[in-house]
């Protein structure tokens, strides 16, 4: 119900009608996993400088399906993130403008529901540049892996104190790892933790 009062003003504050889309019924177990990279950790004062996603259908990764994009920062790159993602200015020099991505991201991703670790703050970098381009932040449903993997651990050790890092839910549920902190490759590992857990039983994804 409060989902439905939230689109009902979303749609009155949606500057441009060819984004309506995003209220329509998500297409059904299609999913959008995706990560962000950034100058820094706050969302007030740092960009976004790469965006990575892939679609999930089912419990496949559509490799085909894949969006990668570098994008030219207003603010300056923070000493720590470097040392995080290992992407430097120079590195940014023919990357795109930020409402061009954002506008082709809001494409890709469509009324699918969205998948991620760390999701909270990946979403609020993105409405950061959404809103006042169309006047709303992403309706979505939205999942964090973190949160559905503490309640299946839960589950099987009750008033147990869950270790949530990406490191640990990547070991525990044996997935390969691949070259982190690259936004796309994050996505794709993000995006096997998520089929991993969907597929456990007394898993319920909804």
């Amino acid at each position: 119900m409060f989902n439905k009062i939230k689109n009902h003003f979303n749609k009155k504050n949606l500057k441009d009608e060819k984004y309506l889309y995003l209220f329509d019924k998500p297409l059904k177990d299609e999913y959008v996993c995706f990560d962000c990279e950034t100058t820094g950790l706050s969302v007030e004062k740092d960009d976004i400088i790469s965006i990575g996603a892939v679609i999930i259908k089912d419990s496949t990764i559509i490799s085909s399906k894949k969006f990668v994009k570098f994008i030219k920062p207003k603010t300056k790159l923070q000493e720590e993130a470097i040392k995080v993602h290992h992407i430097r200015e120079c590195d940014l020099e023919e990357a795109e403008d930020i409402d061009t991505v954002i506008e082709e991201f809001l494409e890709f991703i469509g009324n699918r529901k969205l998948v991620g670790y760390f999701l909270e703050f990946d979403i609020a970098m993105v409405n950061k540049y959404l809103k006042p381009k169309i006047g709303i932040k992403l309706p979505n449903k939205a999942y964090e892996v973190s949160a559905i993997y503490h309640d299946w651990k839960i589950e099987k050790i009750p008033q147990s104190n869950i270790d949530l890092r990406f490191d640990t839910i990547m070991k525990e549920l044996q997935i390969p790892k691949m070259g982190k902190h690259d936004a796309y490759n994050d996505a794709i590992m993000t995006a096997m933790m998520f089929i991993k857990l969907k597929n456990q039983p007394k898993v319920t994804i909804k």
